[in-house]
C-alpha cells in the first residue's frame, strides 16, 4: 500500500467532516505530506545506509514506493 493511500484512509476516518467535499481528504493531506518531507529531509545522514533508508522514506511519503507489510 502507499503512504498516500494510508494517508487519505486515516483522514477519512477522523471525526473532521470531509467526506462530503469532493477533494477534501487530499487538500488535508497536501500539507501533512508536505511538513514530514521537510521535516524527513532536515535529517541529513552521513552514513550511506542511512541516505539510502532516507531516499526509500522519501519515496514512500511520495507514493513512488510502497510501504513495507
Amino acid at each position: 500500500m502507499k503512504f498516500p493511500d494510508l494517508l487519505i484512509e486515516a483522514i477519512q476516518r477522523s471525526e473532521i467532516p470531509l467526506r462530503f467535499e469532493p477533494g477534501a481528504e487530499e487538500s488535508v493531506a497536501k500539507p501533512v505530506t508536505e511538513l514530514l518531507r521537510v521535516w524527513v529531509e532536515a535529517h541529513k545522514p552521513a552514513d550511506e545506509s542511512q541516505r539510502t533508508l532516507l531516499a526509500r522514506l522519501l519515496g514512500e511519503l511520495e507514493g513512488a514506493l510502497d510501504v513495507p507489510e
